[in-house]
């Protein structure tokens, strides 16, 4: 019987990409989106293997549903891939309460919402496993990303933890760390896009923002990994039947994963960092 995965987030980029590998080697998917109508390029493949449904990680009336219909159609629910997720930059002044917490209501609360929805479909299967789609902003802060930061740093902080009290009920926790960004996704493009504001304080924020945005631009489109590199890592981490929690991917462009695992001090941490922040 095969297996089936359960992914957030996948109308485009990331999700539909793992959607389409677990798709061709077998899997059922279950292929969940705000917006199921507009995942043409799914729509393709064959019906009786995918399931377009709608679920909106914000939106809790939408998640059990989705779930639900996953398993009456499949049977069942293998892994979850925790996928949906937005990037909010600016400065943390300039970013509203309200953005503030929609950042972490799709980034974290979210993630922790569809979790604990699957979980007693996994408990009574007596297996499962549970991956998330983490950041190399999880490991470490960048100017403009506070919020972002915040959340995927909360993301690791959850995924180990909960990685501790499942592995004793078979049930897998993972994480993805991409440390670049993704080619084939509009992350850092629409992130930029809609960068926080506030015109009052441009006086005292704009020169350093007009400095750090490019380097922004520059970490998100470094082009070390395209969209198929990370799916095909996901399916490792689906897979390979370890218990390895990190699935870090990507060159480390500038330095900052080898800033942050060879430093022998904070100081000495935060003054590689600060060469290329300040």
């Amino acid at each position: 019987m095969p297996r089936t995965i359960f992914i957030t987030g996948a109308s485009s980029g990331i999700g539909a990409a793992v959607s389409r590998l677990f798709f061709e080697k077998g899997w059922n998917v279950a292929a969940t989106m705000r917006k199921p109508g507009e995942a043409s390029e799914l729509k393709q493949l064959d019906a009786s293997r995918l399931l377009l449904e709608r679920l909106d990680v914000v939106d809790a009336s939408s998640i059990q549903p989705a779930i639900d219909a996953a398993i009456a159609k499949f049977g069942k629910i293998d892994v979850l891939f925790n996928n949906a997720g937005y990037a909010q930059y600016g400065i943390f002044e300039m970013t509203s309460p309200t953005k503030c917490r929609d950042q972490f209501d799709v980034n974290l609360f979210g993630v922790m919402d569809v979790t604990r929805a699957i979980l007693p479909h996994f408990r009574a299967s007596g297996h499962g496993g549970i991956v998330n789609m983490g950041s190399g902003a999880g490991l470490w802060g960048s100017p403009l990303g506070t919020m972002y930061t915040a959340s995927k740093f909360a993301l690791e902080g959850f995924t180990e933890a909960l990685s501790y009290e499942l592995a004793p009920l078979n049930i897998f926790v993972k994480s993805i760390v991409p440390t670049v960004g993704v080619g084939g996704t509009k992350l850092v493009e629409s992130s930029v896009a809609h960068i926080a504001m506030d015109e009052a304080l441009v006086p005292t924020y704009g020169a350093y923002m007009q400095e750090m945005v490019p380097k922004l631009q520059a970490m998100g489109s470094s082009g070390a990994l395209e969209v198929t590199e990370l799916a095909h890592i996901v399916y490792i981490a689906a897979t390979d039947g370890t218990n390895k929690v990190r699935y870090v991917c990507g060159a480390d462009d500038f330095g900052f994963l080898k800033a942050r695992v060879e430093s022998k001090s904070d100081e000495e941490y935060m003054a590689r960092m600060r060469a290329w922040f300040n």
